[in-house]
């Protein structure tokens, strides 16, 4: 089982499975909707019947409906760590507010350690903040550094 991230809001369900059927037998696949609007999120899973043919497909780029989109490995909720987190270098941010920037964004959170990447979503139509990003550190122990604060931190007057 492969999860499939920053899918395309006009790729279908029909277009996401014939997509990654071209490597393997798909045994299930699903894009992920908001439960109250029914909008795509952006994300989906994709189960193939051989786990070799999953192997192959994340050694390759990938391309659907015009747009790159991120393929990885799922962890089994059974793998995962007690605290529910697995050692990691990227953080999602959630609740950002509108008039932070993304430099800001670096700022708060280069005091935990060495930053690789960071980025606020933007609305692709709109250009404005869709209220998140993530940050990627050079090293684990920098997340950990995080979490040993709480899960809230306060990001230009907001948590």
């Amino acid at each position: 089982k492969l999860f499939v991230g920053g899918v395309s809001w006009e790729t279908t369900e029909e277009t996401f499975t014939n997509y990654f059927s071209k490597y393997g037998e798909v045994m299930d696949s699903v894009i992920m909707t908001d439960r109250h609007s029914g909008r795509p999120r952006g994300f989906g899973f994709v189960t193939f019947a051989d786990p070799a043919v999953a192997d192959r497909v994340l050694e390759e780029d990938h391309v659907i409906d015009g747009r790159a989109v991120e393929v990885k490995r799922t962890v089994p909720r059974e793998d995962m760590e007690v605290k529910g987190v697995t050692r990691t270098k990227k953080i999602f941010v959630g609740g950002i507010p509108p008039s932070l920037t993304e430099d800001e964004l670096k700022e708060y959170f280069s005091v935990y350690g060495s930053i690789v990447d960071h980025q606020i979503m933007l609305d692709h139509k709109t250009g404005r903040s869709r209220g998140f990003g993530f940050v990627t550190f050079d090293s684990e122990d920098a997340v950990e550094r995080i979490f040993s604060e709480g899960r809230t931190h306060e990001l230009g007057g907001k948590q």
